[in-house]
């Protein structure tokens, strides 16, 4: 699937190449594994309500630009984009969780992230990105955050979420401690009736 002409700092990781010519693409910073295995512990008795879907760990992460769908051939280009883009590896600090949207029926539960040096490489990825032509600036701000839960529908065939009748409560002491973030990496979304499934395409180890 990939050709050589990735910069330096790109790994191609795919295993799997898709059967669609054109892929739903997401490019996120990982976060580091400590943290993915602290939210997921917490996650375990704070997101029990039944109406709650919580993300798997290894899907936790920070969504720097979405691109939606773009063909295949492309994915090389793109990554070369990131690549070219990277910055230095950013410290983030989780915030308690909180819900979206902020009234009405919750739809899922984030952690926001205090991260100027995240906000900082997502202005530079989506400037390149968009430069490049894969991909169109957002109007609403860039909001850092980590999905832990989706809210489940409410019947079969329904679009309007359940009722979480037991919300998230705040994060245990140690959790908001600022941690470096090391990785971006370029993902293909893949829809599922179980929730999306994340496949990495290519990585960049951020200097830092």
């Amino acid at each position: 699937m990939f050709r050589d002409g990735y910069p330096p700092s790109v790994a191609a990781v795919a295993k799997e190449q898709s059967k669609n010519p054109r892929g739903r693409l997401f490019v996120a910073l990982d976060l580091p594994g400590d943290l993915r295995e602290g939210i997921a512990a917490w996650s375990r008795e704070a997101l029990a309500d039944p109406a709650l879907r919580p993300v798997a760990p290894e899907s936790l992460h920070i969504t720097l630009a979405f691109l939606g769908y773009r063909p295949e051939k492309e994915v090389e280009a793109i990554a070369a984009v990131v690549g070219e883009r990277a910055g230095p590896a950013p410290w983030v600090e989780l915030l308690d969780p909180e819900r979206r949207p902020p009234r009405g029926r919750a739809r899922l539960y984030a952690l926001p992230v205090l991260s100027p040096g995240a906000e900082g490489l997502q202005a530079g990825v989506a400037q390149g990105l968009a430069e490049a032509g894969f991909y169109e600036p957002e109007e609403r701000p860039f909001w850092p955050h980590v999905t832990v839960a989706r809210v489940r529908p409410e019947g079969r065939g329904s679009r309007r979420p359940a009722v979480v009748e037991k919300p998230p409560g705040k994060l245990p002491e140690g959790m908001s401690e600022a941690r470096i973030c090391r990785r971006m990496t370029l993902y293909r979304s893949e829809l599922q009736p179980t929730g999306a499934r994340y496949v990495p395409l290519a990585q960049v180890k951020l200097p830092g």
